[in-house]
């Protein structure tokens, strides 16, 4: 497979996300640095290199996503997280952030999981510029399995695009969750690598 049909998505790779954040999961620096390895170890793996982060509102709910005066359901409501230009949002320092090579900011005042509801600063879609750049293959990495990885992975897959999840790059939140959405990929077409 050629490397300029595939490319990497990176999920929330953020501070907030990793041990010590906000919405932290275990494993997720270990992803950070794992996935830098990755790219490190092949640059010419991938014809193209993207990175999603959570760019919430500091000044809302988001459309309801903060929980707002109530404990949150870690369902549909979340702490504060991930609020634009803190150092929550930005990414871990374990990822080499240079080698990304297109940045998509999602979650600006919605609720939003998957990387291709947010948009690249130009204000096109990922899906827009996967299209652009014809790419038909997406490996996916990042965190959290069972939240944002999922959700970006089955629009990658309602795309038509083939997906391949690399499991030792990825972290979710709990196991049970985590093992059903990866269940839940493979029975779409996602291919478990």
């Amino acid at each position: 497979m050629a490397a300029a049909t595939r490319a990497l998505l990176i999920v929330d790779v953020q501070n907030d996300f990793t041990e010590g954040g906000a919405l932290g999961v275990r494993g997720g620096a270990a992803v950070a640095a794992g996935v830098t390895q990755l790219l490190g170890d092949d640059p010419e793996r991938y014809g193209l290199v993207v990175a999603s982060r959570d760019w919430h509102h500091g000044d809302d709910t988001n459309g309801g996503h903060f929980a707002d005066g109530a404990e949150p359901d870690y369902v549909e409501t979340w702490p504060v997280h991930c609020v634009a230009d803190t150092l929550g949002a930005e990414y871990h320092p374990a990822l080499d952030a240079s080698l990304i090579d297109v940045h998509v900011k999602k979650g600006q005042g919605v609720p939003a999981y998957s990387a291709f509801e947010g948009t690249l600063a130009d204000g096109s879609t990922l899906a827009d510029e996967l299209a652009r750049r014809g790419i038909d293959e997406v490996d996916v990495v990042g965190i959290a399995t069972d939240y944002c990885v999922r959700a970006s992975a089955l629009d990658a897959l309602r795309g038509g695009r083939r997906v391949r999840i690399l499991t030792s790059l990825i972290a979710g939140v709990a196991p049970e969750s985590s093992t059903a959405a990866l269940a839940e990929l493979a029975a779409a077409g996602a291919v478990l690598v």
